[in-house]
């Protein structure tokens, strides 16, 4: 099978359905002359032209309310915030109206946006473009959240956001974009909604999402040294969560670490060490362990960030912890 990189995978998946539906349109801070900012919509000016490749102002509230209108009178767009850290600037609209508008009006305005772009921290950019809002977004009801962790997902998992009528948040990482894995030529869908065992083990459960999967299979593979069986999850999606999977795994292995990049407090990994306790209780052998970066703003050199980001270490130590080691 071939292997196209992240970027290529969620274009194919905007071309796919761009053709397939004249209803489509991209919009964003320079994803036509420029190509996109991470060259994720390179090419697409010159095949669907100015009118469905919408280059627009530094005004993150103003397309995004934009969008939102266009969903409300019958197209589909997608909205690319250059980062999800711009985000914060549209917030109200994606908050109070795309979020909102199905319900407030009795089902008479189903509201089908996608609003997607880089999540997480990408390397010496500081504080206020580092951060994660995967749990703040997942927060609403009226949102759908999906954090891809590779290019398969990456564009089965755009191409169902693409054709959802909710809106939906999918997230993406800079460090990603260069990412390659095997891709099908042919079309395919990923349901949103539904985690993967990408990694099967009996002694442990490791689950994570988006690109601190990288971080869970590289301590699943440290782990297996010492003959430790690590069970890994992708959630791939954050709302709504897979919290079936999660626990089925729980009560075979009777252990649980979860991992991510968001800050601890109200974080994903909160949610499902709530429903692991709540729905697996009796099946743990150990307290459910979270990792996440350290309740502080991250800072720009790059020894504070390795310091504060969730690692292969610190995700083995918890391992450890919980097997008594």
């Amino acid at each position: 099978m071939r292997e196209i990189q992240f970027r290529e995978a969620l274009r194919e998946a905007m071309n796919e359905e761009m053709r397939r539906d004249e209803k489509i349109f991209l919009m964003g801070e320079e994803v036509a002359e420029y190509n996109g900012a991470y060259k994720v919509s390179q090419g697409m000016l010159d095949e669907f032209g100015p009118e469905r490749i919408i280059d627009t102002p530094i005004a993150e509230l103003g397309f995004a309310g934009l969008g939102i209108g266009a969903a409300m009178n019958g197209l589909r767009p997608i909205i690319e915030f250059m980062t999800f850290n711009f985000s914060l600037v549209a917030i109200d609209q994606v908050i109070n109206s795309a979020a909102k508008l199905m319900s407030m009006s009795g089902g008479q305005f189903p509201i089908p946006i996608v609003f997607r772009g880089p999540t997480g921290n990408a390397g010496m950019l500081s504080s206020q473009h580092s951060q994660n809002f995967e749990n703040w977004y997942a927060n609403t009801p009226g949102l759908k959240v999906v954090v891809p962790s590779n290019p398969y997902d990456a564009k089965g998992l755009l191409k169902s956001s693409i054709r959802d009528n909710n809106p939906v948040i999918f997230m993406e990482s800079e460090l990603m974009y260069g990412d390659k894995g095997e891709v099908p030529e042919e079309e395919y869908l990923i349901e949103i909604g539904k985690a993967k065992v990408v990694r099967e083990g009996s002694d442990v459960t490791i689950v994570s999402f988006g690109k601190i999967m990288k971080v869970a299979l590289e301590a699943a593979d440290e782990l297996a040294k010492n003959n430790i069986s690590a069970e890994v999850i992708d959630l791939r999606t954050v709302r709504p969560i897979d919290y079936k999977t999660v626990v089925e795994s729980v009560k075979k292995t009777n252990r649980i670490v979860c991992v991510e990049e968001a800050w601890p407090l109200s974080s994903i990994s909160t949610e499902i060490a709530y429903h692991v306790q709540k729905h697996a209780f009796d099946y743990l052998d150990a307290p459910v362990q979270r990792i996440n970066s350290m309740d502080v703003p991250l800072p720009y050199a790059p020894t504070l960030i390795d310091a504060i980001l969730p690692d292969v270490k610190r995700t083995i130590d918890a391992v450890n912890k919980v097997m008594y080691v």
